[in-house]
């Protein structure tokens, strides 16, 4: 890709299929202007000397009166495409009129053609060179060689030194040479091979800056093969000072950011730009250590693979403050303290957002990721670009084989460097974060893993020492300010159960240096060691709850002791559940026979709107009786529903004939078609959601601590809570009951579930009301709790289950997700 700078934006990409686009900037959009193929208007020629591997573009140079293109070839030709009206212009510089004066040896097959350069300061001038070692200073004014320059290694690049007196080349045996440009013999010194004498890498590319004292020499490879075949490296060097950039994915190109002003005699470039495959990286080379800069767009978000989500919106500006604070503490020795970002352009035009009350006020938005690696990173997505704030790693509390140790460089040398933030070999991937919960009101923080783990951390200001210590279920460890770890057996009831998955982590011993920020409290483990499939938390109450494939558990965070734990297995099937990686795909062969049932019904219904018959089966006792398998089937305390079905009136309005003439697809609309799953599906009892919240769930004069419960098999179980208030919250356990249990008959899963207050408003979250940020819920109506289906959604009174209210199913043929 190159960008014509003189040219009002313009851009010239070259993509894999051998095609040149020509793009344009246009308020603030990228338009395709123009297409062109290297055949052009040269088709029938090509075809007939070459085939399609020779005409493959390999080498790009643009000139610099941004005139014309120049292309060069796998063939050994070289095309010129004039940018102004992107075509191809008639001048071709042939491989066999370069080849007139050259030696024999290379004439038979010089090879592709691997780089183009303009001579500095001539640009009549240009320097080819060939795949097989051989370079030609080409003068087109002529046209003609004037001087020929031969290397015995396959050549990989050429860079003209400022001059233009000199250049310099570079090779597939990981050497590097320089070259006078009026001797062509013979290179002005051996050649150099800094990484020697063992076999190297090649060296891609090769930069040559000249410097105030010494010069800069800037390349890509050149690395022994025996311990850097998979490794991704640039060497930098300028007089004694010599770095090597050790990048975690692959480089695909890199420059210098130099002033170009005419006055100056020397390049003294300021600062490097590498692109890699998967990050932009840029090391400030006025700085004494080389280090990098800071991103102000385009940063990594994987750095390590995402693995769970949640945005935060109306962040309080001290929590703001606490985090942003921290964040700087943790990279005050990663990046450059320059502040000057060296790339003109790519600025944010977008004004910064502001909140509704004030509008000098900013709106603070953030947005976390947790990953593979165990982190979870805070984002600033108050705007356009996402930056990063702050990192919390959950690592750092435990230990074992596969866990680094901080600060291992894992035995690099002294002048190499790991540059980057793009990470993607996790360490033990038990680490992976699998769901993340933050309270901004409060400042907590709550991190579920793969091994079982449920970390809770509280935002700090100061660094503090730190001994993690072990206990269990019933022990009281609130005396300790210390983190703890609380285990808890989900499947405690279940004699016959036997885990046969991953062990869980090993908390790490000793005394732990936690810096400003996140801190741990309190971790709970989870046995079985499953991954967490649901997180809740509610601050104000100091509660926790997490589910997995088994069960689900409640915990008291404030007195850091378990308080009640469920088993959702099937009694009649204790083969551990969740030892596999959990996956909702399905089989094969189920989705194909799926897939082929809703064919031959869509081809039904298509027989049957044409004909313009109506089914006996379809008529409104039929939906009514077939709706009937899709409601709420029991509670605790009550049997299975039965009575009449309330049915909104738009749909009885497209149901009943005498609505007047309608089409087809008014008629039928595409609904998802809701069957009954079988009881033993796979997976049944995992838990999807979990729901903290106060509603009427006894009786409507008194609204009770509940906790909402949905599993994969359409199960929604309503706990209640009894929460010590004032200063008994931290001398007496907080007590929980099962209070009613809900079967939704069709079994899908139960993707979520909100409590309604009597004005159809979700509940507020914790502690908004007593901020201020919320309006008390109106007590005034019942409340009804919003039940979300992979096919439905439901909303049924939170006091009556069997009066069966509403029913909204899914329009789209997809799962609701």
């Amino acid at each position: 890709m190159l960008v014509l700078s003189g040219l009002q934006g313009r851009i010239v990409s070259l993509c894999d299929d051998n095609s040149l686009h020509l793009w344009e900037v246009n308020e603030g959009l990228m338009e395709e202007v123009k297409t062109q193929a290297l055949e052009g208007n040269f088709t029938v020629l090509l075809s007939s000397l070459f085939d399609s591997r020779l005409k493959k573009i390999s080498a790009v140079c643009l000139e610099s009166a941004l005139q014309h293109l120049l292309l060069g070839t796998e063939g050994g030709n070289i095309y010129l495409l004039n940018l102004r009206t992107f075509e191809m212009s008639d001048t071709i510089i042939y491989q066999d009129v370069v080849m007139q004066n050259v030696p024999e040896d290379y004439k038979i097959n010089p090879g592709a053609v691997e780089a183009i350069a303009e001579q500095p300061g001539n640009p009549d001038k240009i320097l080819i060179g060939y795949n097989r070692g051989l370079m030609v200073l080409w003068d087109r004014r002529t046209p003609g060689a004037e001087q020929t320059y031969i290397s015995t290694q396959q050549l990989e690049s050429v860079c003209w030194h400022r001059s233009g007196t000199r250049f310099s080349s570079s090779h597939n045996d990981g050497s590097y040479a320089f070259w006078d440009v009026n001797v062509g013999e013979r290179p002005t010194e051996e050649p150099t091979t800094l990484y020697g004498p063992f076999p190297c890498k090649a060296v891609t590319k090769f930069l040559w800056r000249q410097g105030d004292k010494d010069d800069y020499y800037i390349f890509a490879g050149g690395m022994p093969r025996a311990s850097y075949s998979d490794r991704h490296t640039i060497t930098a060097q300028h007089g004694k000072k010599h770095v090597v950039f050790d990048f975690t994915s692959k480089v695909i190109d890199f420059f210098t950011i130099t002033d170009l002003s005419e006055e100056r005699e020397i390049d003294e470039p300021e600062a490097l730009i590498v692109l890699l495959e998967e990050e932009l990286v840029t090391i400030d080379l006025l700085s004494e250590d080389w280090r990098m800069m800071c991103l102000p767009y385009l940063v990594s978000l994987h750095a390590s693979a995402v693995t769970c989500s949640q945005h935060v919106s109306n962040v309080p500006q001290d929590l703001w403050e606490a985090i942003t604070a921290a964040g700087k503490l943790q990279t005050r020795d990663l990046y450059s303290e320059r502040q000057d970002w060296p790339i003109n352009g790519g600025k944010i035009l977008v004004p910064e957002r502001r909140s509704a009350e004030a509008d000098t006020t900013p709106q603070r938005e953030l947005l976390l990721t947790g990953h593979e690696d165990g982190t979870v990173r805070f984002w600033d997505a108050s705007g356009v670009a996402l930056t990063p704030l702050y990192k919390f790693g959950s690592a750092q509390l435990f230990s074992g084989e596969e866990i680094a140790g901080e600060g291992s460089n894992g035995g690099a040398d002294e002048d190499e460097e790991g540059v980057g933030t793009f990470d993607p070999y996790s360490d033990d991937p038990r680490l992976a974060v699998k769901k993340v919960a933050l309270c901004p009101l409060n400042g907590t923080l709550v991190v579920a893993g793969t091994a079982g783990s449920v970390i809770v951390a509280k935002i700090g200001s100061s660094s503090v020492d730190s001994e993690v210590k072990v206990g269990s279920f019933s022990e009281n460890l609130n005396s300790c300010i210390c983190p703890q770890v609380v285990t808890m057996n989900i499947v405690l009831d279940r004699d016959g159960f036997v885990w046969k998955g991953h062990d869980q982590l090993t908390p790490r011993a000793g005394t732990l240096s936690l810096e400003a920020g996140f801190q741990p409290t309190v971790v709970l483990q989870l046995h079985p060691p499953a991954a967490v499939t649901a997180l809740a938390f509610h601050s104000e109450w100091g509660l926790v709850a997490a589910g997995t494939a088994h069960g689900l558990a409640f915990f008291d965070y404030v007195r850091q002791k378990g308080m009640f734990a469920k088993c959702t297995l099937n009694p009649n099937d204790l083969s551990g559940a969740g030892e596999a990686p959990i996956s909702r795909r399905k089989s094969f062969k189920k989705s194909l026979r799926e897939s082929f049932r809703r064919l031959r019904k869509g081809r039904s219904t298509r027989q049957t709107d044409k004909r313009g018959v109506q089914s006996p089966s379809s008529g409104p006792q039929s939906d009514k009786r077939r709706e009937g398998l899709e409601d709420v089937a029991e509670g605790v305390e009550v049997a299975s529903v039965e009575g009449d079905i309330k049915e909104s009136a738009g749909a009885a309005d497209v149901s009943s004939p005498s609505s007047g003439p309608i089409s087809p697809i008014e008629a039928k609309p595409v609904e998802r078609q809701i069957e009954a799953r079988p009881v033993d599906d796979s997976l049944g009892s995992m838990v999807r959601c979990l729901f903290f919240t106060k509603t009427f769930i006894i009786s409507v004069q008194t609204m009770t601590a509940t906790m909402w419960a949905g599993t994969n098999n359409g199960t929604v179980y309503v706990f209640t809570l009894t929460i010590p208030s004032g200063q008994k919250r931290s001398e007496e356990d907080v007590t929980c009951q099962l209070a009613k249990e809900i079967q939704l008959k069709h079994r899908a899963p139960v993707i979520s579930i909100a409590v309604l207050d009597g004005a159809h408003t979700p509940l507020p979250e914790p502690w908004a009301v007593e901020k201020g940020l919320s309006k008390q819920p109106d007590v005034s109506g019942p409340h009804r709790v919003l039940i979300s289906s992979e096919e439905q959604f439901k909303v049924i009174p939170t006091l009556h289950i069997r009066n069966y209210n509403v029913k909204l199913p899914s329009k789209q043929v997809a799962l609701i997700g």
